[in-house]
């Protein structure tokens, strides 16, 4: 468990948020430019995203890793202290949803789901990893899911969402491994925001019990403070936004 009982006051000089266009990494960018952030670089498909002095917007595109050693190279000169990869696609973009059964398991559509959910962020870390100086704190996080937990699943179906973020969990667990041996002080870690008011979890939202459904400012504010708080003891590990371990 992250210690998250008061409100953390740290910020990172620098950030990078790549998926700041959605509701999350949105709120993200600007929760960190109002914690004191002074460079935020903020990515997305069309360079779009918010807007302020802070803010340094890019564009990239998670299925074609060109856009993303690109962006990385823009940074070359003075690395972000924390990289966030606030990506992830539950619904497809022509509205195919999670397969709430194995008959309905299609390759296309669990190529689509892993290309965005597993091998992004993977792209992501190959090319922001070897930006960050050894001797010095750095943190790398990816938005999970508790359904990517294996121990904890007992209600099964979302068969590709699932695994994608199962097989993400594992992909964080290996950089953090790799990461430690050559940089004591960095982090990596995956991030489970909960569910919260955005496209990705709209088709979702009915019948929610009560205040379960958080607002993405609420859960960016949630998420940064956990990643105040993290230290190298804690990488490897997927914790939510209350600082609790997600099971593996």
């Amino acid at each position: 468990m992250v210690d998250v009982g008061q409100s953390a006051a740290r910020a990172p000089r620098s950030a990078a948020v790549f998926g700041a266009s959605g509701g999350i990494g949105a709120a993200l960018c600007e929760a960190l430019a109002a914690r004191g952030a002074q460079v935020i670089h903020a990515g997305s498909r069309r360079g779009e995203g918010p807007q302020g002095p802070a803010i340094r917007r890019f564009a990239f595109d998670l299925t074609d890793e060109a856009s993303i050693a690109a962006a990385a190279q823009e940074m070359r000169d003075d690395p972000p202290e924390w990289v966030i990869a606030a990506t992830g696609v539950l619904t497809l973009a022509d509205g195919t949803g999670p397969e709430r059964t194995y008959k309905r398991l299609d390759p296309a559509v669990m190529a689509e789901v892993f290309a965005l959910n597993t091998i992004g962020p993977a792209l992501i870390a190959k090319h922001m990893l070897p930006l960050m100086p050894r001797g010095a704190p750095f943190t790398f996080a990816a938005l999970s899911a508790r359904v990517g937990s294996i121990s904890d699943n007992g209600l099964g179906g979302w068969h590709s969402y699932r695994a994608s973020k199962a097989a993400l969990n594992m992909l964080l667990k290996n950089l953090a491994i790799e990461v430690s041996r050559t940089h004591s002080e960095g982090v990596v870690v995956g991030l489970h925001p909960g569910t919260v008011d955005s496209a990705l979890s709209e088709p979702f939202q009915s019948g929610l019990p009560e205040g379960q459904l958080t607002a993405p400012q609420d859960a960016a504010a949630n998420l940064l403070d956990v990643l105040a708080r993290l230290t190298p003891a804690q990488s490897g590990r997927v914790f939510d936004f209350r600082g609790d371990e997600v099971p593996a």
